[in-house]
């Protein structure tokens, strides 16, 4: 089943919006669908990274990286 959502946009959007669907021959729907999923991917992906980004800035002491290293 699919779900319908309504979106409000200002008559100069929704132009900007039809026109950009008919130079990639997708529909509106579909041009609209993947900018949000596409957004909320490369969120999620910042996401990842930050909290990578925290974990290496994480300094051990030789005993700690021993340890993890299993030696």
């Amino acid at each position: 089943m699919m779900a319908t959502i309504s979106l409000r946009l200002s008559r100069r959007d929704h132009e900007l919006i039809k026109e950009y669907a008919k130079l990639k021959n997708i529909s509106i729907s579909e041009l609209l669908r993947n900018a949000v999923i596409e957004k909320i991917e490369e969120d999620l992906d910042t996401e990842l990274f930050d909290k990578a980004f925290l974990e290496m800035q994480r300094t051990y002491t030789l005993n700690e990286a021993k340890r993890e290293l299993g030696l």
